[in-house]
């Protein structure tokens, strides 16, 4: 872990030094990220222009947990920028150099990828929770930033181990696999109440393919009325076994892969 820690730093200080090189290239991408979560809050808006409530979710409750949404996703497109991990590293064959390397190769490939101007998106996701925690008239007890904290923590985890095992697909198929964008839409629903969709989709965003986690149930904890404390307290169980299969499935994948050959 120290090792690791010492090359975070490491690819942090050269990060910024091409950064400091090509400036408008870092605010274009803070730009573009605010952009797109300010399309986003926007639409919640639009849709509530046409209804007074989500099943029995309001304005201010359903923009309480798109605020929580953008955290988990903002820490997780920083830290697990795996979305051109086929087409880099097996295609081109960048895994062969990684595996030459003394860092566990799945440490290395973060670190290449890393994202900082995506964690912009974290404090935006942070202060629209706190306009709606006013809003709605919550409650602050001095426990709150730390379950806050825990529960961002476990749904980071649900986001890397999904996308750690479907950047490890590459490892038995060259191929393009199309599964990562189709992901990426599936876990958009996480941005609102589970409680609006059947039951068949409310089981899969809860047991299969858990993004509503990283949403709406650890949202819930702060909400009054629908304070769901069981499964809000499950997001960092979850989140370790997600990530925890994530990462075995990751480990195999390397194991089985035989170079990028000719």
């Amino acid at each position: 872990m120290k090792f690791t820690l010492s090359l975070f730093r490491e690819y942090m200080a050269n990060y910024l030094k091409v950064k400091l090189t090509y400036r408008a290239d870092f605010w274009v991408e803070v730009v573009s990220d605010l952009l797109f979560s300010a399309v986003n809050l926007i639409f919640i808006f639009v849709v509530f222009q046409h209804t007074n409530s989500l099943g029995d979710w309001n304005q201010a409750e359903v923009i309480f947990v798109y605020g929580y949404f953008m955290i988990p996703s903002a820490i997780f497109g920083t830290f697990f920028n795996l979305w051109n991990f086929s087409d880099r590293y097996i295609v081109k064959g960048e895994m062969d150099r990684v595996l030459t390397r003394p860092a566990h190769s799945l440490a290395q490939v973060m670190l290449e990828n890393v994202d900082p101007p995506s964690l912009i998106g974290a404090f935006v996701g942070l202060a629209i929770m706190g306009s709606a925690w006013s809003t709605l008239g919550l409650p602050f007890s001095w426990y709150d930033p730390l379950v806050l904290v825990v529960m961002v923590i476990g749904s980071v985890l649900i986001y890397a181990g999904i996308y750690t095992a479907l950047a490890a697909i590459s490892f038995y198929s060259d191929a393009p696999t199309g599964i990562v964008p189709l992901m990426f839409n599936i876990q958009n629903y996480g941005r609102y109440p589970i409680q609006i969709y059947n039951k068949g989709i409310r089981f899969l965003l809860t047991w299969l393919l858990p993004f509503a986690f990283v949403g709406v149930y650890p949202a819930s904890f702060f909400l009054e009325r629908h304070k769901d404390l069981v499964m809000s307290l499950l997001t960092p169980v979850v989140g370790i076994v997600v990530a925890g299969i994530g990462l075995l499935f990751w480990n195999h994948g390397v194991r089985r892969y035989r170079g990028a050959g000719s």
